[in-house]
């Protein structure tokens, strides 16, 4: 059986995203693409535009001195334009590191991303790992 496109279109991100290939996962999204990233932390609230996003997701790594790596466990369709995943973050920052659960709630439309939002298996737990 052949993947959804709305799977293999997230699959491609997160592949981009592990590479560090900003331009590929840029090209993925609307320009004005928002992705929200819950808690009360330095990279909590609504990144919005395709820039933004992109210099969040820079951030993540300068943040974690590249140590951060995502393992893509699941990506879900739904064929009316959404797509959820769940992954596996594992981080080091400072004297903390972090091996968390997350997942993502993707809006997709004409082929690209336009809305992300974030959720998390332990918001306290992400809200101490990326304190201040």
């Amino acid at each position: 059986m052949a993947e959804h496109p709305d799977s293999a279109l997230v699959r491609r991100g997160y592949a981009a995203f592990g590479a560090g290939d900003m331009e590929t996962l840029g090209s993925l999204m609307t320009a004005d693409v928002v992705h929200h990233v819950p808690g009360n932390n330095i990279l909590s609230g609504h990144h919005k535009g395709r820039d933004a996003v992109l210099m969040l997701y820079r951030r993540l790594g300068e943040e974690t001195n590249g140590s951060m790596q995502v393992e893509l466990e699941a990506v879900l369709a739904d064929g009316r334009g959404h797509a959820m995943s769940l992954h596996l973050t594992r981080a080091d920052r400072g004297d903390r590191g972090i091996e968390i659960r997350q997942g993502l709630f993707f809006t997709i439309v004409g082929g690209k991303i336009t809305d992300i939002d974030e959720c998390t298996e332990d918001i306290d737990e992400e809200d101490t790992f990326w304190a201040a």
